[in-house]
């Protein structure tokens, strides 16, 4: 990398950044330019994709559903999206506002209930009009927004998770082929695969923004009569930009946690205002028979392709979703990724398919229900005529049967913004990620107010150049070759936790040669060591005397044997060691001082530097996937050289078994 490219003021893995920024100025300014040409090919791009390669998309959703839930209940389920010892960054309430707004918020506000309605009224398979109509309107709806789309998310964000928080790679979308082609992501494929992601990112979350600024457009004109077309929806793209520019510099807790939870606060509110004013036990009835049908016909509605009576439905619908939302996986995925470490895998998957879709169907029942009955038990067949007309004024024509409908269309207006922020600065963070090399550091502000800005760039060309339909088929277009991806990376997902578990087993049967005891420790001094509870200093003492003497005499002997070993510490109250392998697994032993908090018998003060006070530390042993669990504090030299041997006789019969 460049002296210029580790300046301080620019922080970026160069062939990925200019290519993807080249790239997306080139399709940008052929949208303007060519309007008309431009939709004619999204159009025709969109129809190959359907015919040829739609089966396609439908086996790989089904291949990634499978693949999540076999990983959760399988013995990879207990391995840590991070070192064994982590702990989650954040709370299970701040990690679901987060997965909910950026998954798909702005669609929800959108096809709440546009889409049970236009189901219902145009149905792929039942009669219209009928009860039947109604329960496929809604098995459909469930179905386009279930655990397909959260495995889907699931995918990426355990590879990314796994290789960046366990295995120490850049938080980028190559690292999870790390298993496959090695040093090798950091060259030209791993370029190419980064930036298929940052251009997946782009058009993806550019859907979303197309969708929600259209919406913002329709409920502001429905409140205050503001004109709706592409210009005022430009308009608006700008002026949101802004807000998620703003988002997106205050960084991820700052400013992108905040609007998140805010969301999930605000569509609580619109949810239980649904629920309380509309019809009450009608929705609990639905709710639970919805759920029932989708469950029962999960596995027939997966892989159905309509393939002895084909539909022009299919594209226009599911295949969009299924594109939709693999166009948005690098986004979510790394989004997810990033705030998920310290999950279990199992934990991890029960949480993004179970908790968010729970939600979603809620949401869909409540408003697509509720619509419903308003179109067809209570014949009010306007608000379908309006829906046909123009899904974007959907959910305003539906309030207007609601009491405080003025009230509720305008929370449910700021509703759709605030989506509209945290999907826009969300997917900017992800890409600066992206574009800079996963790097851990915060990048410099203009590199995100560069990727912010360019989504809302996108979405405005892509709105010249045909509106929703161009938004769509820009979408399923582009997820076409990070579906490929897709599929290699949970192949190098398993291939990673198999060698995890061989690893685990080969340790555990590794026959260690006999330790001889010259000076054994006094079972007083044993004692003492046990209960006494030192100071930070003098475990950093101890550290920077014998756990360092201890592991140069080992590093001493390595190098004598011509295998490079070093010994390094940092600002971090560590110091390790480390032993190089060449093209296998380097050896590496760590010795953390750890903090903890005063034991129960120790008397306890109120205030907070009084407890400082009383914290004590540990020397813990950390090997290379995590804490161990043990303390080596008050070891002698001899000891701590021992426990090294023991650990890389370990790692040595690992390295056996797998060759």
């Amino acid at each position: 990398m460049s002296d210029l490219t580790k300046a301080s003021w620019i922080k970026i893995n160069p062939p990925v950044f200019f290519w993807a920024a080249g790239l997306c100025l080139a399709i940008v300014l052929y949208a303007v330019s060519l309007p008309e040409h431009a939709g004619f090919i999204f159009n025709a791009v969109q129809g190959w994709v359907v015919e040829t390669v739609g089966w396609f998309y439908v086996l790989a959703v089904a291949i990634f559903l499978v693949f999540v839930v076999v990983l959760a209940l399988s013995g990879y389920g207990s391995i840590k999206l991070g070192p064994d010892h982590s702990e989650p960054d954040y709370s299970y309430a701040s990690w679901f506002a987060m997965l909910f707004s950026a998954g798909m918020g702005i669609g929800l506000m959108f096809y709440g209930v546009a889409e049970p309605v236009m189901h219902f009224a145009a149905p792929p398979h039942a009669l219209e009009g009928t009860p039947d109509a109604a329960r496929d309107a809604l098995r459909i709806t469930f179905f386009h927004w279930g655990v397909h789309a959260w495995a889907i998310y699931a995918v990426v964000a355990l590879a990314l998770a796994y290789f960046s928080f366990r295995q120490g790679l850049p938080l980028t979308i190559r690292s999870a082929l790390y298993p496959l082609i090695g040093q090798k992501i950091y060259g030209p494929i791993g370029h190419a695969v980064d930036v298929f992601a940052v251009l997946g990112t782009l058009f993806g979350v550019a859907t979303s923004l197309g969708l929600g600024v259209i919406q913002v457009n329709s409920g502001l004109h429905y409140l205050f009569d503001v004109p709706t077309g592409v210009g005022v929806q430009i308009a608006l793209i700008a002026g949101i930009t802004v807000l998620a520019t703003t988002s997106v510099v205050l960084g991820l807790d700052g400013g992108i946690r905040r609007i998140s939870e805010l969301n999930l606060v605000l569509a609580l509110v619109l949810l239980t205002f649904v629920l309380v004013a509309g019809p009450t036990v009608y929705l609990l009835k639905t709710m639970v028979q919805n759920t029932g049908n989708y469950l029962s016909q999960l596995v027939n509605n997966t892989f159905l392709l309509n393939a002895y009576e084909p539909k022009g439905w299919m594209g226009g619908w599911t295949l969009f979703y299924w594109g939709w939302w693999i166009a948005w996986s690098p986004f979510v995925g790394m989004f997810i990724a990033r705030i998920s470490r310290g999950r279990t895998i199992r934990e991890f998957v029960i949480g993004v398919l179970l908790v968010p879709t729970g939600f979603t169907f809620m949401w869909m029942t409540f408003f697509g229900n509720s619509a419903l009955n308003l179109v067809f038990d209570q014949q009010i067949v306007q608000l379908a005529a309006a829906v046909s007309e123009d899904a974007s004024v959907a959910l305003f024509k539906f309030f207007e049967y609601f009491p405080f409908s003025s009230l509720a269309s305008l929370v449910a207006t700021i509703l759709v913004i605030t989506f509209f922020v945290t999907s826009s600065d969300s997917g900017s963070l992800v890409v600066d990620m992206l574009t800079s090399g996963g790097a851990e550091a915060e990048s410099p502000v203009w590199q995100r107010i560069f990727w912010s800005v360019t989504e809302g760039a996108i979405a405005a060309a892509l709105l010249l150049a045909g509106g929703l339909g161009a938004l769509q088929t820009a979408t399923i277009a582009s997820a076409l070759p990070f579906t490929i991806i897709m599929l290699i990376m949970c192949w190098g997902l398993v291939r990673a936790l198999r060698l995890e578990i061989v690893k685990r087993v080969s340790l555990k049967e590794a026959m260690l040669a006999p330790r001889i005891v010259h000076n054994p420790v006094p079972w007083q001094k044993r004692l003492l060591r046990i209960i006494r509870h030192p100071s930070r200093d003098e475990v950093m003492t101890f550290l920077d005397k014998d756990v360092r003497g201890a592991m140069e005499q080992v590093a001493s002997e390595f190098n004598k044997s011509s295998l490079e070993a070093q010994v390094q510490s940092d600002d971090q109250d560590r110091v390790w060691i480390e032993v190089s392998h060449g093209d296998e697994i380097d050896f590496f032993y760590s010795v953390h001082a750890r903090p903890y908090e005063p034991p129960s018998f120790v008397m306890r003060d109120v205030t907070e530097q009084r407890n400082e006070e009383l914290r004590y530390y540990r020397a813990e042993v950390y090997l290379k996937e995590g804490g161990q669990d043990y303390d080596v504090m008050g070891w002698t030299q001899e000891q701590l050289i021992a426990d090294i041997i023991d650990q890389y006789e370990k790692h040595m019969h690992f390295l056996n078994a797998l060759r």
